[in-house]
């Protein structure tokens, strides 16, 4: 008897990921099969230990549909989307094409898979500079960069397909995820690394030169950037939990997940002093566009729709397990970091940077 006989498939676009992956690991302590389907351009193949791996890209609609035919899959889970803010600056063309017409397939496809539920991966970018705070899912949306745009887009079609066709949706518009798998199964691995929590302790353990920080004049008690950062884990659980009320024909929903507590920068470097006892080498860079200064949740939907915890979302645990992740792989990370460190010495001599494009997932 095969696995998908005994467990409800679920189809995890992007599921070879960082958050991806953590999901996809939570769906099957909840009972379910996922199939990953990714292309693998920033996935990770040794992160697929659930279920199948569909090696694919969204754009290849033949194999989108014949995926949705073997599996049968129960609904659909979206991670895969170019997701970094500076770059979507710099290169709009590429988070344009990914971020929407990508997501835009995959919802045909579900359309004709008789409309399973969907549970789509957004963004706390979609609110961008804010006025008050906690940040709640009212809140205007006015996002300050590409790639917040490309989410927001993409929240604004699922609403009007659930008008026009009867989809079903969650979207799930996360904070800042951070740390990794307790037990090491999975983690987060980027190529090349930007988020600050791995980058800080790469950085620590001496794999970085120094970590930049971008901005010390912000109109925050110590002039770094504020926000809300959620442990991998509990984003994880957040998603079974949203899958799990849309299959019991919950409400169509947009929902925040944060701790409601923001953390500076200075406060990130000195917990993983705290708990590493290592220091982080540093310096101070101009802002980056499109980086606002605060943004912290109001999660009171999260708990009151989807049961939505943050119980490992305590920063030490966040930094432990992030700490733990990145000396386990110390080797791969060391190679990773030696070639981007090439490819910025390159970069620096004047030879020219590929212009193809490619559709990474999660």
């Amino acid at each position: 008897m095969s696995l998908s006989t005994v467990r409800p498939a679920v189809l995890v676009a992007g599921g070879a990921g960082y958050i991806g992956s953590h999901t996809c690991k939570a769906l099957h302590a909840a009972g379910f099969l996922p199939v990953v389907y990714d292309n693998l351009s920033t996935g990770h193949r040794d992160l697929v230990r659930w279920g199948p791996l569909v090696e694919a890209d969204l754009f290849e609609k033949d194999a989108l549909a014949r995926t949705f035919r073997e599996h049968h899959p129960v609904a659909a889970l979206h991670f895969a989307a170019c997701a970094y803010v500076g770059e979507s600056v710099a290169d709009p063309a590429k988070y344009y094409l990914n971020n929407i017409v990508g997501a835009l397939h995959l919802l045909d496809a579900v359309r004709s898979a008789d409309n399973v539920p969907i549970v789509f991966s957004s963004t706390c970018a979609v609110y961008g500079e804010t006025q008050s705070l906690p940040i709640t899912e009212d809140t205007p949306l006015a996002p300050l960069s590409p790639y917040g745009r490309t989410k927001l887009a993409i929240e604004q079609a699922l609403s009007d397909y659930a008008v026009a066709y009867g989809l079903r949706f969650v979207c799930l518009r996360y904070f800042n995820a951070a740390g990794c798998d307790p037990e090491g199964e999975v983690g987060e691995s980027h190529e090349p690394e930007t988020h600050l929590v791995p980058r800080a302790i790469l950085a620590a353990l001496g794999r970085l030169e120094e970590l930049t920080i971008y901005g010390d004049d912000y109109p925050t008690p110590d002039g770094t950037a504020i926000r809300d950062y959620i442990h991998v884990c509990d984003l994880a659980d957040a998603h079974v939990a949203a899958l799990r009320l849309l299959l019991a024909g919950g409400k169509n929903a947009a929902i925040n997940l944060g701790t409601g507590v923001g953390l500076s920068v200075h406060q990130i470097l000195q917990a993983i002093a705290r708990v590493t006892g290592l220091e982080v080498p540093s310096r101070i860079a101009p802002r980056r566009h499109g980086d606002p200064a605060v943004l912290v949740a109001d999660n009171s939907r999260a708990r009151r729709t989807l049961g939505f915890s943050t119980a490992r979302s305590n920063l030490e645990n966040i930094v432990r397990t992030a700490h733990a992740w990145l000396t386990r792989t110390s080797e791969t990370t060391e190679l990773r970091v030696d070639k981007q460190r090439q490819s910025d010495s390159t970069r620096e001599h004047g030879q020219s940077r590929s212009t193809r494009i490619r559709f990474p997932h999660g």
